[in-house]
């Protein structure tokens, strides 16, 4: 099978759960992005998120968040959970406050899916790196949200060892090999729109 084919596999598969969907409305501006920024503060961290089906256990989504010092966002790419009032610079969302990061999460954790959530702490300087790499990215093609995530970490000191590939399984054991990795899953038994628990959670904080 030729490197197109199974390409043409891989979107087929990610589509039924997001991957191959493209969410990206019109870019926020710089300063729409500059004025949401928010910051968590230590210890400063890279969480990789894995959007796996409930039924076949495969991987479906990939996507993950970096709290660097001046900032927290969350790369989604080729991903389709946004808010409202959350910035969104090609596939980099910005803003991500305690409350966002947990409705970004939950909004993806329904009846069909669970969310495996991997987080390691890192230097301060990796962090950034990270987020620079993630801003450089910008739009990702649909069904290659696990090789550009797996790419840009493998360019990190102490990542080495992480090599491109396309299923988020796959980056998800590397990741798992990684020394500190703390692991916890979310399970939810929301319907499988996503779209109404995203409009559920928003009016609910009044967004």
């Amino acid at each position: 099978m030729g490197l197109r084919s199974i390409f043409l596999v891989a979107a087929a598969a990610l589509s039924l759960a997001g991957c191959a969907e493209v969410g990206s409305g019109p870019d926020s501006t710089p300063e729409q992005a500059a004025a949401a920024a928010y910051r968590a503060g230590p210890p400063y961290s890279i969480t990789l998120y894995t959007m796996i089906n409930n039924r076949t256990n495969s991987g479906a989504h990939t996507s993950m968040m970096i709290n660097a010092p001046s900032q927290r966002v969350v790369f989604d790419p080729a991903g389709s959970v946004r808010f409202t009032g959350v910035p969104e610079v090609g596939d980099v969302l910005y803003g991500i406050t305690p409350q966002v990061k947990q409705m970004y999460e939950s909004a993806h954790a329904r009846v069909t899916y669970r969310v495996q959530i991997q987080e390691i702490s890192v230097p301060a300087e990796t962090a950034e790196m990270a987020l620079q790499l993630v801003q450089r990215e910008g739009t990702v093609a649909p069904a290659a949200c696990t090789s550009s995530t797996s790419r840009i970490l493998g360019q990190l000191p102490g990542f080495g060892q992480i090599r491109s590939v396309l299923y988020p399984n796959k980056l998800a054991e590397q990741f798992a090999q990684l020394p500190g990795v703390q692991t916890r899953v979310l399970r939810e038994n929301d319907s499988d729109d996503k779209s109404l628990a995203i409009n559920q959670m928003e009016a609910a904080t009044g967004q």
